[in-house]
C-alpha cells in the first residue's frame, strides 16, 4: 500500500497489540506495515522505512522457542523502538539482562523519570502507564541510559540516542498510558524524521491505482453484505473500475430482521451498479446441518459463499475477481506466522483452497475506524458508514451449537428487540456492538403457573475503538429490564435473559 509516503515497520512477535501499535502510528498520519519477526535486517532496510517498532509478545525472550530478531537491525542505522517484549529483546540481544524477578506488573502503574530522555523529553517526574509483563529488564546494555523506573522495576525505559535505539517496558499504544501517543509521535517525527503524509485521501488514491493495476479490464464481483466493510470496499472498487463491477448480495437466511430488503433498497438507490441478489438460505442451512464446532461452521459458510460467487461469476461475463471487505482484525484473528488463531474468519481462514476467483481486498490492511473515515470521504450515507459491525457468517456465530431455521428465528426475534431498545434509549452512539446470543442450553422456568423448559437469551453490548480490545457496556438497569421483559413476553421458546459482562480479552466480542 506504500504510495511514496514515509513508512514505519512494526515487527510482530505474536502480540495482538502489534495491530494496535500500527493503528496508533497511522493516527499520527504515518504509514505503518506489520512484518513478521523472521524478516531479516536487509529485508527491512529494502523497504526503506524511516524506523522500526518492536512489538510486545506473549513469551519470555530467554525461552527456547521465543521469537527473535535479526541482530543486524540494531547496527543498520534505523531508529528502533522496543515495546515490552521488544524492549526486552533489544536488551538481551545487546548484552543486557532480562529475567523473572518475582514481581510482575499488570495494569496501571506509576512511572518515575530517572534521567534526561530524548524519547520522553518534557515528561513529568511521575506519570501513569499501562504495564503487562512478568519478566523484567534487570540491567541495561552498555551505552544505554535508564531513563525511567517504577516502584517495582528498576528499568522501565532505556535509550542510546547515539545509535537511535530506545526501549520502554510499558505500552504507549494503550490509551491508559498517559502521554503514550505523545511518545509515539516524538519517535516518529523527532527521531525518525517522518512526514505526516498518510491520509484517508491518499489511501483512496493508492487503492484505486492498485485495483486498476490488479484487475485491468477484467470483470469484478463484490461480496456485498450491506455492512460498512463491504460497502466501502464496493465504493472504492467502483471508483476504480466503474461498470466492470457487479455487486453480489447473498441472502444466507442468517441476516438480522428485515436486513435483506434494506440492503437491496439502499444499494439500488445509492449506487449505479449492477446488483445481484442471491437467495440461498436453504443451501446455507443444509451446509450447517449437524455442525456444532464454531470453526467448522465458519469454514462451511466460507466455502459455500465462494461456490455461490463462482456460480455468479460464470453467469456474469466469466468474472475472474472477487472483492471482499477483509480488515486487519480479520487477518490477525485468523492467525499469522506469529499470532495464534483466535477464530477463522469466513473470508480469511474459512476460504477453500481451490477457489476459482482471485481476491481483491482493498481494506485488508485497515482498521474499522479507518474504514469508516474512508467511507465518509467517499460520500457513503451515514447509516451505512456507522452501521454496527455484523459478522460475515451472520447469526450462525451467535447461535451457539447447531444452526437450524427454528433456532435462528428465535434469535432473530430477540435480537430485533435488543437493537430496537438500545436505539430507543439513545445508546447506539455510545456502543460498538449490541446484540443477542442463543446458547445451546435450556433452563427451567415458570410462566403462567406452568413449568417451562426453554432457551435463555444472552445480551452482549460492548464499547471499543477498533475491535482489537473491548469493554462490556454498563447499560442502565431500566434498559436491561425492558429488554428482558420484552424478549420473554414476545419471543416464543425463551424463558430467561442474561447479560454478558466479559471484556476482550479474555473473551472475544462474538461468542463464536
Amino acid at each position: 500500500m506504500n504510495a511514496g509516503y514515509d513508512t514505519v515497520l512494526v515487527v510482530d512477535f505474536g502480540a495482538q497489540y502489534a495491530q494496535l501499535i500500527a493503528r496508533r502510528v497511522r493516527e499520527a498520519h504515518v504509514y505503518s506495515e506489520i512484518v513478521p519477526a523472521s524478516t531479516t535486517a536487509s529485508e527491512m532496510c529494502a523497504r526503506r522505512p524511516r524506523g522500526v517498532i518492536l512489538s510486545g509478545g506473549p513469551k519470555s525472550v530467554y525461552a527456547p522457542s521465543a521469537p527473535s530478531v535479526d541482530p543486524g537491525l540494531f547496527a543498520s542505522g534505523l531508529p528502533v523502538l522496543g515495546i515490552c517484549y521488544g524492549a526486552q529483546l533489544l536488551t538481551q540481544t545487546l548484552g543486557g539482562h532480562v529475567g523473572r524477578t518475582g514481581t510482575a506488573e499488570f495494569g496501571r502503574t506509576p512511572l518515575m523519570s530517572r534521567a534526561a530522555s530524548v524519547l520522553m523529553d518534557g515528561w513529568p517526574a511521575t506519570s501513569e502507564v499501562w504495564m503487562s509483563h512478568a519478566d523484567s529488564i534487570v540491567s541495561a546494555p552498555d551505552g544505554f541510559t535508564v531513563t525511567a523506573a517504577t516502584p517495582e522495576v528498576a528499568v522501565a525505559a532505556l535509550e542510546d540516542p547515539a545509535r537511535d535505539l530506545y526501549g520502554v517496558q510499558f505500552h504507549p499504544e494503550v490509551v491508559h498510558t498517559e502521554r503514550g501517543q505523545e511518545l509515539l509521535r516524538r519517535f516518529l517525527f523527532e527521531i525518525c524524521g517522518c512526514r505526516p503524509s498518510w491520509t484517508h485521501a491518499s489511501v483512496i488514491e493508492s487503492q484505486v491505482e492498485a485495483v486498476r493495476a490488479q484487475v485491468g479490464s477484467g470483470h469484478v464481483l463484490c461480496a456485498l453484505s450491506g455492512g460498512v466493510d463491504s460497502s466501502v470496499a464496493a465504493a472504492l472498487v467502483h471508483k476504480a473500475v466503474g461498470d466492470q463491477l457487479t455487486a453480489v448480495f447473498v441472502d444466507t437466511g442468517l441476516m438480522r430482521a428485515g436486513e435483506g430488503e434494506q440492503v437491496e433498497a439502499t444499494f439500488l438507490n445509492q449506487f449505479a451498479v449492477d446488483l445481484v441478489h442471491v437467495k440461498a438460505a436453504d443451501r446455507f442451512f443444509q451446509s450447517l446441518a449437524g455442525l456444532t464446532d464454531p470453526e467448522e461452521k465458519r469454514k462451511a459458510i466460507g466455502r459455500l459463499f465462494i461456490r455461490l460467487f463462482e456460480e455468479v461469476a460464470r453467469e456474469r461475463r466469466d468474472a475472474r475477481y472477487l472483492v471482499q471487505g477483509t480488515l486487519y482484525p480479520d487477518v490477525i484473528e485468523s492467525g499469522t506466522a506469529e499470532a495464534a488463531t483466535i477464530k477463522s474468519h469466513h473470508n480469511v481462514g474459512g476460504l477453500p483452497e481451490d477457489m476459482g476467483l482471485d481476491l481483491v481486498e482493498p481494506l485488508r490492511l485497515l482498521f474499522k475506524d479507518e474504514v469508516r473515515a474512508i467511507g465518509e470521504e467517499l460520500g457513503l450515507p451515514r447509516e451505512i458508514v456507522w452501521r454496527q459491525p455484523f459478522p460475515g457468517p451472520g447469526l450462525a456465530v451467535r447461535v451457539v451449537g447447531e444452526v437450524t431455521p427454528e433456532r435462528v428465528e428465535i434469535l432473530r426475534a430477540a435480537d430485533a428487540i435488543v437493537l430496537e431498545e438500545i436505539r430507543r434509549h439513545g445508546l447506539d452512539n455510545q456502543l460498538w456492538q449490541w446484540f443477542a446470543v442463543l446458547p445451546a442450553v435450556r433452563s427451567v422456568g415458570v410462566m403462567g403457573d406452568e413449568r417451562t423448559y426453554a432457551y435463555p437469551i444472552v445480551i452482549r453490548a460492548v464499547t471499543s475503538e477498533d475491535a482489537m480490545t473491548a469493554d462490556w457496556a454498563r447499560l442502565p438497569y431500566e434498559v436491561l429490564e425492558r429488554i428482558s421483559s420484552r424478549v420473554i413476553n414476545e419471543v416464543p421458546g425463551v424463558n430467561r435473559v442474561a447479560y454478558d459482562v466479559t471484556s476482550k480479552p479474555p473473551g472475544t466480542i462474538e461468542w463464536e
